[in-house]
């Protein structure tokens, strides 16, 4: 054995019996560490790059996601340790200090190489998922992040119990007392655990879902969700940071249903002016027939109206005694024909167009409909040329839209009061 031939050369040399064992044991030390430097060199200079070249050549996908996270490069630290592990019987003396010191060492090694392999198989194992599941994805990294706090914590009991010469079931049985404490110092980790789980489980919220939640600015796109941070990206491309138990103990709008179903509503209101309804006259009655979307209601109503008031026994020309058409009703007949019409309206979904409780602003005429595209610009195209045509045609049926009086609108009404004082103005004027 080579612990056994060094010695005897140095005896040879007439080195002092005292200083052999010494300088042994030295010189075997330099020729271990430059073993393990070699292995370590060839491990990362030339079996690295050739699995790597194997892996870019293979058409499996997971093998890239383990070169991607660098489980490879990671197991490459492996070498030394197993050269030292292997060799170091065979380099000290048989007094066991230099042999136990390296044990000990080595398997601390072990024990943190160990711990970010696992720490990168989690994450491949996560990018993996993402590959295969690139729309809608079950956020898998709060777990990721969770198993790597376990490794990581047995990795701590294992380099402890070397470090005091105690095994690591005694020191696992000893955090039962620190569990209050761990408890507290991991809080938001097991709560953000029990919250993914739950996510998870239920689905609740995914990868590239649109989520609303107003108490921490939240209005955007979710792109990450960790054991700790949910990350949402907001429409204005700021990042908001959100607790991920949040996600269960406070109110969450998740916009996925309305995304998957095909149809986004418009639910939004035209105020009327009470002030310009009345009942339709032969004249209006005749310019509101020549529109072809409004017509077929027309011709039905008004057969309807005339076989009702043909058998009331008063008076049916009276407003009071019969029924009459609206220009109110007959333009919210028109809206909802024209809702019926637009191309850019879901047909196969709630549609209606209704009367509100009247209000000081005037009677709400509410269209209550979904556009066929859900993106955001195209909604906003569709419910804008929706609106600038019915706020047009308005007029067309003598409605007036309801508006507040602005600026000018109170000054041309003061301008006309100056230009025509009153009566009682030139009385004055005449007795003075």
């Amino acid at each position: 054995m080579l612990v056994d031939v060094v010695p005897e050369l140095l005896r040879q040399l007439g080195v002092v019996p005292a200083w052999v064992e010494p300088i042994s044991n030295g010189l075997s030390l330099v020729v271990l560490l430059g073993g393990a430097k070699l292995s370590h060199h060839v491990a990362k200079r030339h079996v690295l790059p050739a699995v790597s070249e194997f892996v870019r050549g293979s058409a499996a996908n997971w093998d890239d996601a383990l070169l991607g996270a660098g489980v490879f490069a990671r197991l490459a630290h492996l070498a030394p340790a197993v050269v030292i592990k292997l060799l170091s019987d065979e380099f000290f003396t048989a007094t066991g200090r230099w042999t136990a010191a390296f044990e000990k060492c080595v398997s601390i090694y072990i024990a943190a190489v160990v711990v970010l392999v696992v720490d990168a198989l989690l994450d491949a194992g996560v990018d993996f998922y993402n590959q295969r599941s690139s729309t809608r994805r079950v956020p898998l990294r709060g777990f990721a992040q969770g198993g790597k706090l376990v490794a990581y914590l047995l990795g701590l009991v294992v380099i402890l119990s070397q470090l005091l010469g105690r095994s690591p079931v005694y020191l696992l049985s000893g955090l039962g007392a620190l569990t209050a404490v761990l408890a507290v110092l991991f809080k938001d980790a097991l709560l953000g655990f029990v919250a993914g789980v739950q996510i998870s489980v239920n689905r609740m919220v995914q990868i590239g879902d649109w989520i609303e939640m107003t108490k921490y600015g939240a209005d955007g796109e979710v792109i990450d969700v960790g054991l700790t941070t949910v990350k949402v990206q907001n429409w204005d491309k700021t990042i908001t940071m959100v607790p991920t138990y949040a996600l269960i103990s406070d109110p969450v709008k998740n916009w996925r249903g309305m995304l998957e179903s095909g149809g986004r509503r418009i639910k939004r209101a035209i105020y009327l002016d009470v002030g310009s309804f009345r009942f339709l006259d032969e004249a209006l009655l005749d310019k509101l027939s020549t529109f072809r979307r409004l017509a077929p209601y027309l011709e039905n109503k008004s057969q309807q109206i005339a076989a009702h008031n043909r058998q009331l026994p008063d008076d049916a020309s009276l407003s009071a005694n019969g029924r009459r058409l609206t220009n109110v009703g007959s333009f919210r007949a028109y809206a909802e024909a024209y809702l019926r019409e637009h191309p850019g309206i879901h047909q196969g979904m709630s549609l209606l167009v209704r009367q509100l409780e009247p209000t000081d602003k005037g009677l709400p005429i509410e269209l209550y409909a979904f556009t066929s595209d859900t993106t955001w610009s195209a909604y906003e195209g569709v419910q804008a040329d929706i609106f600038d045509h019915l706020l047009t045609i308005v007029p067309e049926f003598e409605l007036r839209l309801f508006q507040s009086p602005a600026g000018g609108d109170v000054r041309a009404l003061g301008g006309a009061e100056l230009a025509a004082p009153s009566s009682s103005t030139f009385e004055r004027r005449a007795e003075r």
